[in-house]
């Protein structure tokens, strides 16, 4: 018959052993069965030797030290306020709990940072090729000089304003609706008299704006009014004129223009 083997729990000393015991039986650390938990340990270092496991003397010493808290706790007491045996065996296992679940912390870090490798901060010196080094007190002080020595006051800057801001505006909307109305009936305009008609440049360029805005919408016609001469050429000023396609409405027509 093949012999039954059985295998014990390894733990890495008796405090780690004595913690097993505590949560198995759901002892309260601060009121510990010494009975109960000496003759659990007792039996583990039996049943160790049984199976000829290698016990280091720490097992053992705390063996005899468990023995001899049992031993001190039946003992009566003469003064209440007397030690109690267990209480350095609570402590050695509260304080050997709290590095076992801080080990359980550091070894989750180290798992996850372990393989990682920090680089040291480089020293980047500061290039001084191009900008001189000044203090911001320089600075400062070199601004306020600029701004005592130009002095522009508000009022200044209206008066240089002023002539850009009341510069009349010629919308191509206008001159449109002014053209429409010149070529009212099938009457042509010739290029030249339209152009001339513009009081300053500002209207000039709102005329040819929009001469190009009708004649790509096709309500305006260009017409020949000479030949060219002998060398090609024909005076637009003066041999070319204008005029609306019959279907055309001057509503039409800035509608087109204003949309564009």
């Amino acid at each position: 018959m093949e012999q039954i083997t059985y295998k014990l729990e390894v733990f890495e000393g008796p405090l780690d052993l004595l913690l097993s015991l505590i949560a198995k039986n759901k002892i309260d650390m601060s009121d510990i069965p010494i009975s109960l938990l000496c003759d659990q340990y007792m039996d583990y270092i039996t049943k160790a030797e049984e199976l000829d496991m290698e016990l280091s003397s720490d097992f053992l010493y705390m063996a005899s030290e468990l023995m001899l808290i049992k031993s001190r706790m039946l003992l009566p007491r003469n003064n209440e306020e007397e030690e109690d045996p267990r209480e350095a065996l609570a402590a050695a296992l509260l304080e050997y709990q709290r590095a076992k679940q801080a080990s359980g912390i550091l070894r989750e870090r180290f798992n996850e940072y372990g393989a990682r490798m920090a680089k040291e901060t480089d020293e980047i010196t500061p290039d001084k090729s191009y900008v001189a080094d000044h203090k911001s007190e320089l600075l400062y002080k070199a601004f306020m000089k600029v701004m005592n020595e130009v002095k522009v006051t508000d009022t200044e800057a209206k008066k240089k304003f002023e002539p850009i801001l009341k510069k009349r505006t010629v919308s191509v909307v206008s001159i449109v609706e002014n053209l429409a109305r010149r070529l009212r009936g099938g009457r042509k305009v010739s290029l030249g008299s339209f152009f001339r008609s513009a009081e300053d440049r500002l209207e000039l360029v709102s005329m040819f704006l929009a001469m190009l805005e009708l004649l790509k919408s096709g309500h305006l016609i260009l017409e020949e009014s000479a030949k060219e001469d002998e060398n090609g050429v024909i005076d637009a000023t003066s041999d070319v004129a204008v005029s609306l396609d019959p279907g055309a409405d001057i509503a039409e027509l800035t509608k087109i223009v204003d949309h564009n």
